[in-house]
């Protein structure tokens, strides 16, 4: 069996997440030899929970998703990397497949292991629909890895050979139907920052039949309607959520002049 700690650099990035950090840390830091955590100003206890739980802490303006984690990726000393979001917990399940994966070898045979996402959203956990399982690689060796993708929609990227593990990395990303919709501008503000990169225009087509896709394929073909009700807002929202960001580009082509 592998010693532990495990030789393994717990990766977080943080702002105001006090109650979200002590949650993740308790779950997960027991595995690891080193915690590393960069914070982008945080004015409430986050700080002194990273360091009641031995973690090394550095500030970092805020960058961006993507670019603040490799940030953080940066300053992880460890072979292994369990990168973590303060609002993420490992279940014992997915605990006892991280323990496995070091102490039956698993870990000098890949570079890599994937893990299934669950959300507790509206008093439940949603196991189907667009938002499970949303696998994600988030135990990697350093060398072979950093964060790619957009500023909003970053993601670990890796040639390697990788794992899948079947335990839950708990996701308590909304607090409730305000906090979700709350989050609606700011990333239709950024969709719209690049339509407008990639030169695209405003096409109904995509305006009226997304959003009706996105509903028919999170309720019907991935079956959110087996979550009652939050199943069914959840695939209404994201429905919603597709209208308004393809109807950003219309009313940003209007205040330019070319549409009227």
């Amino acid at each position: 069996m592998a010693a532990r700690p495990f030789p393994l650099s717990i990766s977080i990035i943080s702002c105001n997440e006090e109650v979200n950090l002590e949650r993740c840390l308790r779950s997960a830091a027991d595995l690891a030899r080193e915690i590393v955590v960069v914070d982008s100003g945080s004015t409430d206890g986050t700080l002194l929970v990273a360091e009641r739980y031995g973690a090394k802490v550095f500030h970092q303006d805020w960058l961006g998703h993507r670019d603040q984690k490799n940030v953080a990726l940066s300053h992880c000393g460890e072979p292994w990397v369990l990168a973590l979001d303060c609002d993420e917990e490992l279940s014992p399940e997915l605990r006892a497949d991280i323990e496995a994966f070091f102490d039956k070898g698993d870990s000098e045979r890949a570079d890599g292991a994937w893990m299934p996402r669950k959300v507790w959203f509206l008093g439940r956990w949603i196991t189907h629909g667009d938002w499970y399982p949303d696998r994600k690689l988030r135990l990697f060796r350093r060398e072979k890895a950093r964060w790619g993708g957009s500023s909003e929609h970053d993601r670990v990227e890796m040639d390697g050979v990788t794992r899948q593990f079947s335990g839950d990395l708990l996701h308590y990303s909304f607090r409730d139907i305000s906090h979700y919709i709350s989050k609606i501008n700011g990333f239709a503000d950024v969709f719209l920052e690049r339509q407008r990169s990639a030169g695209q225009s405003w096409s109904v087509v995509e305006t009226l039949f997304r959003p009706w896709w996105r509903f028919f394929r999170a309720y019907v073909l991935r079956r959110g309607f087996l979550d009652g009700f939050p199943g069914f807002w959840i695939a209404t929202a994201t429905a919603f959520f597709a209208f308004v960001r393809y109807s950003r580009k219309y009313e940003d082509e209007v205040k330019e002049g070319r549409r009227g």
